[in-house]
């Protein structure tokens, strides 16, 4: 176990990135370490870039740890490059993240000089201060940079000044690649990870108005507006927010979520008449409303779509609008559909969701034409215990007592062997161990047919494996 990353207290007692645990320890008895978590880290650096969108909309993520930003055409509004770099810095701070920050011509510039460079050092010329950093900056596999060493070439000058012929040669094409993006003689563009801003509509009133039905008419109009924007963007919106602002400085939010994305102002005013019936305060201008906001926060692809000469309804609209009408009038957490679950493990094979929620990209699995169904259509939660008369170690049931009743078995299928889910650890949420299951279709005397199952297998797993019923077929 190593260090991932120190701070400054850290790094001021001799602490340093790479260095062992316990290595740590010995230098620093009562050090206060935290488990890494790449995925938080990433998210982090994810939610940083959304919000420097504040600065400039073409912002892109370095990882593991670093945001570039090209400022082309904003600086001015903020002083400047430097001033705006430093108000970027000083707000980064605030947040509690040590910061390193650089100006370059290209983001392949300020990427080393950031990462490798002297610290927040605009003094010396940027093509200088790029041929005095060390080879690190090529970022090269270990070997390549351990070979670019030994050759006597430690700073990218001493690289550039060598034929690039030898060095392509020695270290292949991606080396010159990398050199030539560092000096500006290739180009190196910035991919942002752009978001187009949120519709956002707001209608101000020279005077409070008090009439909440005209309120409710201003919001007709900023829907209006707002599909207009959203017409022009080829997008459909999925969640559509109304603030009234009260002269008071009181706030009333309604929110409306739809399952599928639109731009029918009729369904959204509709939806709104839902939510203000299911209201138990009525929508109250007290002093008046200064300020009427609409927003579309959430919006998704929508092309336009080419009505049929019959004209009429797409298919399965009629049911959208209706879970739509529904969600809002009960609650979006009242109605719940299922979408299949990306596991192979029967009881978790699906998922109740809100019905509002994004369709699910994974589709049913589908029997085989002329087969019956793999699954029963009915599942006991939790499954039920039988006793089971089968041959050890894995041979098929002969009789099982379900509810007190002996029943013979008359024919059998299987098994099918469900592993379980080993990369999720060895015990499942609630501690219990993983087992093996060998599932059976089996049909008795009567003509009934069940899904049942050994869990664990026999002498490996355990030595006593127990049998369960699973689900009963139609």
């Amino acid at each position: 176990m190593r260090l991932m990353a120190v701070n400054s207290v850290a790094k001021a007692l001799g602490l340093d990135a790479g260095l062992a645990l316990a290595d740590a320890r010995a230098r620093v008895p009562d050090l206060a370490v935290h488990d890494h978590d790449p995925a938080a880290d990433a998210n982090w650096l994810d939610r940083l870039a959304r919000q420097c969108g504040r600065y400039t909309p073409m912002v892109t993520t370095d990882p593991p740890d670093g945001l570039l930003l090209d400022v082309t055409g904003c600086a001015h509004l903020f002083g400047g490059e430097e001033a705006l770099a430093k108000t970027v810095a000083a707000w980064l701070e605030e947040l509690g993240t040590a910061v390193r920050w650089t100006l370059g011509s290209t983001a392949q510039a300020a990427h080393a000089l950031a990462r490798y460079g002297m610290r927040n050092d605009r003094a010396m010329d940027e093509p200088v201060a790029i041929r005095r950093l060390p080879v690190a900056a090529l970022e090269l596999d270990s070997e390549s940079e351990l070979g670019l060493r030994r050759a006597g070439l430690k700073t990218i000058g001493a690289v550039a000044d060598r034929p690039r012929g030898a060095i392509a040669a020695r270290f292949g094409a991606g080396a010159i690649l990398a050199l030539e993006r560092l000096l500006g003689e290739a180009e190196s563009p910035l991919d942002p990870d752009y978001r187009q801003p949120a519709v956002r509509i707001a209608r101000r009133f020279a005077e409070p108005v008090a009439n909440s039905d005209y309120a409710l008419a201003v919001l007709d109009d900023l829907v209006a507006e707002a599909i207009v924007q959203l017409t022009q963007r080829d997008r459909g919106g999925r969640r559509f927010e109304a603030l009234f602002h009260r002269a008071d400085g009181r706030t009333r939010a309604l929110r409306v979520e739809t399952g599928l994305p639109t731009r029918d102002p009729a369904a959204i005013r509709r939806l709104f008449d839902e939510r203000i019936e299911t209201l138990t305060d009525p929508l109250d201008p007290g002093f008046g409303f200064d300020c009427v906001e609409l927003a579309v926060p959430v919006t998704e692809p929508l092309a336009p779509s080419q009505p049929g000469l019959e004209g009429g309804h797409e298919p399965g609209d009629d049911v959208a609008e209706l879970l739509d009408r529904l969600s809002t009038r009960f609650g979006r957490d009242r109605l719940h559909r299922f979408i299949p679950g990306d596991t192979h493990i029967p009881e978790q094979g699906h998922i109740a969701v809100p019905a509002l929620q994004s369709a699910a990209v994974m589709q049913w699995p589908m029997p085989e034409p002329g087969e019956p169904p793999v699954r029963p259509v009915q599942l006991f939660d939790p499954p039920e215990p039988i006793d089971v008369i089968a041959e050890v170690p894995d041979g098929p049931p002969y009789r099982f007592r379900w509810r007190r009743k002996l029943r013979e078995v008359m024919r059998y299928e299987g098994p099918e062997r469900i592993a379980s889910e080993w990369w999720h650890g060895s015990r499942d949420p609630l501690g219990r161990t993983r087992l093996t299951r060998d599932y059976y279709r089996i049909e008795d005397a009567a003509g009934r047919r069940y899904w049942v199952f050994r869990h664990g297998l026999f002498g490996r797993e355990k030595s006593d494996p127990r049998w369960y019923l699973h689900g009963l077929f139609a």
